[in-house]
C-alpha cells in the first residue's frame, strides 16, 4: 500500500508553538524510499531530519541489488527509490513495463576502471581482459568512457547510451570484454585479482571500503549524462511529499554534505 498521502501542513497554532499534538496539527506523513546502501542510503539518513521539519517521516529500506527496488516500487511497498540513473530506469520499463516516472536527478556516481596489477589504463596489455557488469545499460555508458579515454573507437553515430561491445571497430589493444557478472561480485572480483581490469560502479566502490578518487586507475568524467534518480509510479512525481524530497536532496546542505562526504567520488547535479 502506498505510504503517503497529500502533503501535511503544520497549523499556525502548531507553528508558534502552542497547542497539544493531535490538536494543532495533523500527524506527518511517512515517505519509504528503497536504497542502495551507500550512497543513496547515507544521503537519505542526512535528509531526514529535513524532510521532519517538513512534516514528513522518511523510512529507508535498503537493497544490495538492482533488480527487488523496481520490484517492490511495482508492488506498492515503496513510495520511491533511490539508486537507479535514467538509461537503466528506462530499460527496466522496458523489459518490464513498468509504469515509472523520473521525479529529479539528485548526484552522479562516476564509475571507475579498477586494476591489482596496473597503475593506469596505458599499462593495460596487449589482450587485457576486463571484466563488467551483466546490465546491458551500463554497457554503453562503460564503452562511451572507454572511447573517451582513448582505448576504442565505437561505430559512427551509434547512440552512446546504447553502444554494446559488438559497436566496437577499433580496439588496438585488442581487449577483451568480459560482461557476464553481477555489478555487486565485481569489488570480490577485483580484490580477487580476476581480470587485468574491472569497472565498478562507485556506490559499490565505496561499501566496500575503496575511494574511487585514490584506488580506481581511470574515472568516468563528471559530466556523466548517468545522474541518480529519484524514481515513483507514474503520477506520484506530482506528489507535495515527492517534491519536498527531492527539494531537500538538491539543497545547498545536502549537496554540499555529498562533496564533504566523498570528495569528488560522488558529485551532486544542479
Amino acid at each position: 500500500m502506498k505510504k503517503f498521502v497529500a502533503g501535511t501542513v503544520l497549523s499556525a497554532l502548531a507553528l508558534s508553538g502552542c497547542g497539544a499534538a493531535g490538536a494543532g496539527e495533523e500527524e506527518n506523513t511517512t515517505l519509504t524510499v528503497g536504497a542502495s546502501n551507500v550512497p543513496h542510503a547515507v544521503i537519505l539518513e542526512e535528509a531526514a531530519p529535513l524532510l521532519e521539519e517538513q512534516g514528513i517521516d522518511l523510512e529507508i529500506e535498503t537493497y544490495q541489488d538492482y533488480i527487488l527496488p523496481n520490484k517492490d516500487l511495482a508492488a506498492g511497498t515503496l513510495d520511491a527509490n533511490y539508486f537507479q540513473h535514467v538509461p537503466y530506469l528506462e530499460s527496466q520499463i522496458a523489459d518490464f513495463g513498468y509504469e515509472f516516472a523520473n521525479a529529479g536527478g539528485i548526484h552522479i556516481e562516476p564509475i571507475g576502471v579498477y586494476s591489482k596489477e596496473y597503475d593506469s589504463l596505458d599499462e593495460l596489455p596487449e589482450g587485457a581482459t576486463i571484466l563488467m557488469s551483466n546490465s546491458v545499460a551500463d554497457h554503453g555508458r562503460i564503452l562511451a568512457m572507454l572511447e573517451k579515454k582513448g582505448l576504442i573507437k565505437l561505430a559512427e553515430g551509434v547512440e552512446k547510451t546504447e553502444a554494446e561491445v559488438s559497436d566496437i571497430v577499433e580496439n588496438p589493444k585488442n581487449l577483451q570484454f568480459d560482461a557476464d557478472y553481477e555489478a555487486a561480485l565485481l569489488v570480490q572480483m577485483y580484490e580477487a585479482g580476476e581480470g587485468d581490469a574491472v569497472l565498478i560502479n562507485s556506490n559499490y566502490a565505496i561499501d566496500a571500503g575503496l575511494n574511487p578518487m585514490e584506488d580506481a586507475i581511470a574515472l568516468e568524467d563528471s559530466d556523466s549524462p548517468y545522474a541518480n534518480i529519484i524514481a515513483v509510479q507514474e503520477g506520484d512525481e506530482d506528489n507535495e511529499d515527492i517534491q519536498a524530497l527531492v527539494e531537500v536532496l538538491k539543497s545547498d546542505e545536502i549537496q554540499e554534505f555529498i562533496l564533504e562526504e566523498w570528495q569528488g567520488a560522488v558529485v551532486p547535479v544542479e
